[in-house]
């Protein structure tokens, strides 16, 4: 062990991209201008990232509120809508709301409680305790929420999303009901057309939906699937994963992204002679502990990423190690033995105690969450991250 140092991740700055703009070109130069200017060597099995909106912007990947509206027109008539279970976001959600409001002569909107889906509360669980509602089973009225639990505001953005997204509705030339329950099945004696907007759960809620009665059921993942009036779109995941760009445009999640991460890779082997993975990112999976939001807002951590990516870890628990197999061993015994332990090791230790407690998610998961908390969602400038010694281990010299 005569190496020191591990894992690194470095964010990149990058010229900001605009549709149209060479990512191939621009991640390139960008890798290799950082390498000149940090000192740091381009090695095999590095890995560099690219945040999802920058490759969206790129492919000009944008729609707009009028869009939004004429898709849910065609597909619910220009009727009632139910929206149930969207998230509480003023950049994720609220402009995708207005669209849809904008296609709809009613929305029936049912908002999960006592959070959203991704971790937002409206109300808090010791509150639902204290006036003994169950939000397994209870089905509450906008009213009814009002006078149990009165006017909450978020406790970051001090925003009342029951008022915001009523009256988004109502200025976008809809009618609106507001209702608060768990069961999907809550929003069918309102409407039998229901519009899913939950990102994880999506295709249990459209599944239960159908089985007891909806007959228009489309989740936010089948709005903007197609192109419309020459819209951007996403023929996998619609409107999931988009974001405000302007008052009236949002930015969806990029497409055709597999076809850049694997000619990036080709552009850094021609250029270093070293083969790179490369991944786009966009939301990281982590949840926050004070204000208990889970980020992964993103329908994937990851929507394309070269072969070396795939998989989970595959590490040794060195503390077990330590603690059992070798507790009566230390100093150079210990490292030694620990050594050729990581040396000897199976190529699958799912079940094997001494990987009990290493983390068991995929790769990009993991890999996407580092550079999300690397590049930040503001000012940081750094779109693109480069880390170097991921796959490193206690051997590795």
């Amino acid at each position: 062990m005569s190496r020191m140092i591990g894992t690194v991740s470095r964010g990149l700055r990058a010229p900001i991209i605009r549709q149209g703009d060479n990512l191939v070109k621009i991640v390139t130069d960008t890798v290799l201008e950082a390498s000149a200017d940090g000192g740091f060597e381009i090695k095999d099995r590095d890995i560099v990232a690219m945040t999802e909106s920058i490759v969206a912007r790129a492919q000009g990947n944008y729609a707009s509120v009028d869009d939004i509206a004429a898709d849910v027109k065609a597909k619910f008539g220009g009727e009632t809508v139910g929206v149930i279970f969207p998230i509480l976001s003023r950049n994720r959600f609220a402009i995708c709301l207005r669209g849809i409001a904008k296609g709809a002569k009613k929305v029936i909107l049912m908002l999960s409680y006592p959070s959203d889906e991704v971790g937002n509360h409206l109300v808090s669980l010791d509150a639902l305790d204290e006036k003994g509602i169950d939000p397994y089973k209870d089905v509450l009225t906008q009213e009814k929420y009002r006078e149990l639990f009165g006017y909450e505001k978020h406790r970051f953005t001090g925003v009342d999303y029951v008022e915001y997204y009523e009256q988004l509705i109502r200025e976008s030339g809809a009618d609106a009901e507001i209702i608060f329950a768990n069961d999907a099945r809550a929003i069918l004696p309102y409407t039998k057309n229901v519009l899913c907007c939950d990102i994880h759960t999506r295709f249990r809620t459209k599944r239960i939906l159908k089985a007891n009665g909806g007959e228009n059921v489309y989740g936010l993942d089948e709005i903007l699937n197609a192109s419309v009036n020459g819209s951007g779109y996403n023929e996998k995941y619609g409107l999931l994963g988009s974001n405000k760009a302007t008052e009236d445009q949002v930015k969806l999640f990029p497409r055709d992204c597999q076809s850049l991460v694997e000619a990036i890779q080709a552009e850094l082997v021609k250029k270093t002679g070293k083969k790179v993975e490369v991944m786009v990112y966009g939301d990281g999976a982590f949840k926050d502990p004070i204000g208990k939001i889970w980020e992964l807002a993103d329908p994937v951590v990851s929507p394309a990423y070269t072969s070396g990516l795939e998989g989970t870890p595959n590490e040794l628990k060195l503390k077990y190690l330590a603690d059992n197999d070798f507790a009566d061993l230390s100093g150079d015994a210990l490292k030694e033995a620990i050594n050729q332990k990581i040396i000897e090791k199976e190529k699958n230790l799912v079940g094997n105690m001494a990987s009990e407690g290493t983390t068991p998610r995929q790769l990009t998961d993991l890999i996407g969450s580092l550079c999300d908390l690397t590049s930040g969602s503001g000012d940081k400038g750094t779109p693109v991250i480069y880390i170097q010694g991921y796959f490193d281990n206690y051997t590795t010299e």
